[in-house]
């Protein structure tokens, strides 16, 4: 922030904003009385920022009005939400008090603007020193503990701090680097999930694409355009799928409107990573959205005619059978209900079609705050949504004081970024578990009884392991037997908080011969790397685990609750670092950067940057935890080959790996580490992994490789 007098056209441009802004608040008011309390505070926040200017130069009253605007517009919030986004700086940034605050705006307005103050308090002391130390990891994992203990006083205050963390986004370009890098991971860990588990999927949504925009920004250039491209091409394709769509619907007397939609940038750069598919096989770029208003107001009508508007659309169009989704029936942990079908268009392109009600699509693009609505108005019942029962079990894990900080976080993130799915018991009773659980949690969910006496499991009617991950629709049985009991290898594949803390009360006598059993494997693991069990290293670990025993420390490692992956975060560079005064830089060897890549340097120790790849999970992870960590890396272009792997797929044809491995090691002169090509039914597919000198060299051996004749699609890959 800075400070310079405000000009005639400053305070113009401010009104402005706040006529936009008002015109919008009248709509979430009730009467003139509540539009007067918004009056009121954007009046106070003006005159407590005034001659008060952001990073950018405009005045700071422009960001309080951007997330009141965000708060009205994009979660629908009310005017006591409203007011607390104009004031939610006012404390934190001004002399005034909160004491101030509820005495001219009363107690539930001052409570949303102390939990905000609170939240933007500890987020800002990752920068600053305390007594010339900086803040230490424990410090930053109790600040988002912090965060997401609002959940818990009002949930209001999450959700403005979503529509300020948006708008801090978008202006993020202001930003320097550092800066701008911790922001983004801190997004995409904590922020970015808890919106879609709030189901505000716009907001989602945009904090995705401009994550991707500064993360990975060539890709997001590249998928941009292709998007535009696409677009641009088949627009009155996409017309001609609508038209008999609404012929079909009106002719049915439905009342409705059709909206079309289009995959964003990041939810395709995330389909391609994951599944492994190039941007020509992501057939539901394209989707359509059917939103009806039922002939009355009540759930029997809505459910009975999105099925009958699905029906309509399958006279009309053949839909691909695997990819039907009834949102309806078992509506997801956020509360979004919808049917979601992919139909096949005239013009054979693959469209995803999407039937909400009214209520439904509300919910969708409001979440939360809709969901509240309907149910103070009786739509929803009691104790029946998933949002509710979501929103108990992060009370229940929050209030715990068994749970050390970085511990907390790790669970809550968890649980943020999983989705549920839906099994079967043997009799067909259905049942809601965490996605990625296996049939030891299924056991563990029914009874602590029946878990702790589990031998085996039958899913699906075949015998399978306890460390069987179920998937969605899958019927599982346990097999029980009066002498079973827990096995301590168990807490390395459960994957649910309640079956893990069955097993670990369970072990609590053996609690002395499983660490020092812990301690052997601390030893072992050090020894491997050449790194010796100093009082520092000691200390990098209990700062990690936030233990202040270090036999509870060996009991976790000797239970695999701290296994390798938390090793390698931990001691990252360490070996690399010893006996090196200057800064080392060293490449990640978990995504492989080379010259060229967007990066982002993780100060590992006092005397190391390990660089990896912006979008880079482990960076991300370590860098949402450990912002003080996060360093812009000056690496310069070392004279070196770097490891890459590339992925080809294709038709097979005589001569295809000779003319492959000829270009690479010929015409580009790059040295082939590893092929591993194969071939079923005339299509061949495979990767190569070579040393290439920067990304501008892999670039353009890609591009070159794919004019090849029969290779159908060639991208960089992780190794």
């Amino acid at each position: 922030m800075s400070f310079s007098e405000f000009s005639q056209k400053d305070y113009e441009m401010i009104q402005q904003e706040w006529e936009i802004l008002k015109e919008s608040a009248r709509k979430r008011c009730k009467d003139e009385t509540e539009m007067q309390v918004v009056e009121k505070a954007f009046e106070f926040a003006n005159q407590a920022h005034k001659n008060v200017r952001r990073r950018s130069g405009e005045p700071y009253i422009f960001h309080p009005i951007a997330v009141a605007k965000i708060v009205i517009e994009e979660i629908g919030l009310g005017y006591k939400s409203i007011s607390a986004a104009l004031l939610h700086d006012v404390v934190e940034d001004t002399e005034y008090t909160l004491e101030d605050i509820n005495n001219l705006f009363g107690e539930k307005i001052a409570s949303l603007v102390d939990g905000l103050t609170k939240i933007k308090t500890v987020l800002d002391n990752e920068d600053k020193k305390n007594n010339g130390t900086v803040y230490t990891e424990s410090l930053q994992a109790e600040n988002f503990k912090r965060i997401l203990l609002t959940l818990n006083d009002d949930v209001r205050v999450v959700l403005i701090k979503l529509a300020d963390r948006l708008h801090n986004c978008r202006t993020i370009d202001s930003m320097p680097e550092r800066k701008r890098d911790k922001i983004l991971s801190e997004t995409m860990f904590i922020f970015i999930p808890l919106a879609h588990r709030l189901g505000l999927y716009s907001v989602k949504s945009e904090m995705e694409n401009i994550w991707l925009k500064y993360k990975e920004p060539d890709e997001y250039k590249e998928l941009s355009s292709k998007i535009n491209q696409n677009v641009s091409s088949r627009s009155r394709e996409i017309q001609e799928f609508i038209t008999p769509i609404e012929e079909a619907l009106t002719a049915a007397g439905f009342k409705f409107e059709i909206k079309r939609r289009v995959k964003t940038p990041y939810s395709i750069y995330y389909k391609m990573r994951t599944k492994k598919v190039p941007f020509e096989q992501i057939f539901d770029l394209y989707a359509v959205r059917i939103i009806f208003d039922p002939s009355d107001n009540t759930p029997e009508t809505e459910k009975r005619e999105a099925y009958m508007i699905y029906i309509t659309l399958l006279n009309l169009y053949h839909d691909q059978q695997s990819r039907f989704r009834d949102w309806i029936k078992q509506p997801k942990s956020n509360g979004y209900e919808a049917l979601h079908c992919t139909l096949m268009s005239h013009g054979g392109f693959w469209v995803e079609v999407q039937i909400r009600s009214r209520r439904m699509d509300d919910i969708a693009e409001k979440g939360i705050a809709a969901h509240w609505a309907y149910k103070s108005h009786g739509f929803i019942k009691e104790n029946e949504s998933e949002m509710d029962k979501w929103l108990a079990r992060v009370q229940e894990v929050l209030v715990s004081k068994d749970l050390k900080a970085i511990e907390l976080l790790d669970i809550i993130h968890g649980d943020l970024v999983s989705s549920d799915i839906v099994v079967f018991t043997p009799k067909g009773e259905q049942k809601t578990i965490q996605n990625g659980s296996t049939a030891l949690d299924f056991a563990y969910m029914i009874h602590s009884h029946i878990g702790n006496s589990a031998i085996a499991a039958k899913v699906n009617m075949k015998l399978s392991p306890l460390s069987q991950v179920l998937k969605a629709g899958d019927q599982v049985e346990i097999i029980t037997a009066r002498t079973g009991q827990p096995k301590i290898e168990w807490l390395q594949f459960l994957h649910t908080r309640h079956a893990q803390n069955v097993v670990l009360e369970f072990f609590k006598d053996s609690h002395d011969e499983i660490a020092e059993s812990g301690k052997n494997i601390f030893n072992e693991r050090l020894s491997a790397l050449n790194i010796k069990p100093t009082h520092d290293i000691i200390k990098r670990f209990m700062d990690y685990t936030q233990l202040n025993d270090l036999n509870e420390l060996y009991f976790r490692i000797g239970t695999g609750l701290i296994g390798p992956e938390d090793f390698k975060i931990i001691l990252l560079g360490e070996k690399e670092a010893a006996d090196r005064k200057e800064r080392t830089i060293i490449l990640a060897d978990c995504c492989n950067p080379i010259p060229g890549d967007a990066v982002i340097g993780i100060l590992s120790g006092k005397d190391t940057v390990v660089v990896h790849k912006k979008s880079c999970p482990v960076a991300e992870n370590v860098a949402s935890k450990y912002g003080e960590k996060v360093v812009v890396p000056e690496w310069e272009m070392i004279e070196k080959e770097f490891p890459v792997r590339i992925s080809l797929k294709g038709i097979d044809k005589v001569g295809m790996l000779n003319e492959i491995t000829n270009y690479i090691s010929n015409v580009m002169g790059v040295n082939m580490r590893k092929l591993q090509l194969g071939c079923e039914e005339g299509i061949f597919e495979g990767f190569i992994e070579m040393l290439v000198k920067d990304k501008k060299n892999l670039q353009n051996m890609i591009e070159n490789l794919r004019k090849i004749d029969g290779i159908e699609d060639v991208v960089r890959t992780d190794i």
